[in-house]
């Protein structure tokens, strides 16, 4: 057996061979660990490719220094935890050989000067995808909704794949989500209500844009449901037949652009303090992922009152009853007055994806669908989010 088809098993290994005390979860941690070093190193020795300028103000060379060691501690600790308990060590040592690279590559004294007109996020990869993964995925699995679900489930490249490009084209994307808020404060005298505004307290400021956002959020979503020009978009989003912490980052560019720049809107023209919206976009990074993830627990009363993961999977059921509902990201009485709101007491989807048109696999083909008149056979509707 090849090394990554091992590797691969072994992240994959079911339920009942990974109890606690096995390994597993020290073996996977490490291995992230690691995965996050390398990353690191790479970000810190060519900052002006890697890093996202925004990111620098908070994040400087001394901040991913200290990361550094705590990650590469973290990594060794638990490598070697986990060799000293499992009895297939390739996730040991994996993960410990990783860590050694990072720790003998270090970090530059004083960090790289060069610098590029254009910049790829590395570093805010590393933060939207391993940092958020190495949360979710051990919750995904002590906690599961769907037990046999696993880390490698079937497509689980291809959302990656989506995790790092809207990643490294953020400067890109953060250009086109400004652009129409830009236009508008430029051509549009709002600083009475901007003044207001800005001298609300924090908690008040942090509510009122989530709520606007998710009041925007909700109609443009809704459009690109009713509009067939824009649901061929879409549906590259609900073409995940299995739901996780990684599913959410399957989005065409083009919808991208148009849900954050409409999105943004609000954000960036009634005059925030910029602590506000740099907290409600770290709550969406994590919110996103934890309403799409394959956590199980039982919300029960809060489902009225914010959106949870049974809430946003009924979004994404290929069911008859699961088509055209939930559209809110944060609020559900949005989808109450709306009439768009579904919640079968205690049931979840039982399977997922597009309804009808299939939406072809990998990234290039999924990238050029909207643009094509195809049409495709329609989805094995028999196919289960376990598979």
């Amino acid at each position: 057996m090849s090394f990554f088809r091992r590797l691969k098993d072994n992240l994959d290994r079911p339920r009942e061979e990974r109890p606690f005390g096995s390994g597993w979860l020290s073996g996977s941690g490490a291995l992230l660990a690691g995965i996050t070093g390398m990353l690191l190193v790479v970000v810190m020795h060519y900052p002006g490719i890697f890093q996202t300028p925004d990111l620098q103000e908070f994040v400087t060379l001394r901040h991913q220094q200290w990361a550094l060691q705590v990650v590469l501690l973290l990594g060794y600790a638990f490598a070697l935890l986990s060799l000293m308990l499992s009895k297939d060590r390739i996730l040991g040592w994996t993960a410990l050989g990783l860590v050694i690279l990072a720790s003998l590559i270090g970090t530059p004294d004083d960090g790289s000067s060069y610098t590029a007109p254009l910049y790829f996020g590395l570093d805010f990869f590393i933060i939207n995808a391993l940092f958020v993964g190495f949360l979710f995925i051990p919750l995904e699995r002590y906690f599961p909704n769907y037990e046999d679900q696993t880390v490698f489930r079937p497509e689980w490249q291809e959302d990656m794949f989506y995790y790092l490009v809207s990643s490294l084209l953020v400067q890109i994307l953060t250009f086109i989500t400004l652009l129409p808020s830009n236009l508008i404060t430029t051509y549009t005298d709002l600083s009475a209500m901007q003044e207001w505004i800005f001298n609300l307290p924090f908690l008040v400021q942090l509510g009122i844009i989530m709520l606007a956002s998710d009041l925007v959020q909700y109609w443009v979503h809704r459009v690109f449901h009713m509009v067939p020009a824009l649901w061929r978009f879409h549906a590259i989003h609900h073409s995940a037949k299995s739901m996780d912490w990684m599913s959410g980052a399957r989005m065409h560019f083009v919808e991208i652009a148009i849900l954050r720049s409409m999105t943004a809107i609000p954000m960036f023209t009634l005059g925030f303090d910029p602590a506000a919206i740099q907290a409600y976009v770290l709550i969406v990074y994590f919110y996103s992922s934890f309403i799409h993830s394959n956590i199980g627990w039982n919300l029960t009363k809060a489902e009225p009152y914010v959106v949870t993961p049974r809430f946003h999977h009924w979004h994404h059921g290929a069911e008859e009853e699961a088509i055209d509902i939930n559209y809110a990201i944060h609020f559900p009485i949005l989808d109450r007055l709306f009439g768009t709101h579904h919640m079968p007491e205690g049931r979840w989807p039982e399977k997922y994806g597009t309804a009808g048109e299939q939406v072809p696999r990998g990234f290039m083909k999924q990238f050029i669908f909207p643009f094509t008149k195809k049409q495709l056979p329609p989805e094995d509707t028999d196919q289960t989010p376990a598979e």
